[in-house]
Formats: C-alpha cells, structure tokens, sequence
C-alpha cells in the first residue's frame, strides 16, 4: 500500500510535548497507519479495527500513563 496517498492528520496533543508528534490514517479495511511526523518517509506502524479499538480504550483507561 503507498501511505503517501494516505489522509494524515497530526494528534491534537502534537507539540505540547516539544515537537513529538505523531499522525494517524485511516486505512481502507477500517484500521489506522501511525508515523512520526518529523519522518514521514519513515516506518510506518498498521493497526487492525480491533487492534486500534482495543489501543484506544487503553489509552482511554489510562494504561499507558
């Protein structure tokens, strides 16, 4: 898949940490690429529906603090 034809948006908590940032796209089956914004050509991480819900509602929760 080309991610450059991805729709990126940035966090809304991007640069409220000095410049760490991430983006997140949605992919066509319903999950969600991530990359660091300051690399754009850089890796990129694929997350499934269930995997991103179940990220999600941990952070949500607070298990990540």
């Amino acid at each position: 898949m080309d991610v450059s034809r991805l729709s990126w948006r940035k966090s809304s908590f991007s640069g409220t940490n000095g410049g760490d940032c991430v983006e997140v796209a949605e992919l066509p089956d319903g999950g969600r690429a991530v990359r660091d914004s300051k690399a754009p050509e850089g890796p990129v991480l694929r997350f499934t529906q269930s995997e991103w819900v179940a990220f999600t509602v941990g952070v949500r929760a607070g298990e990540f603090d």
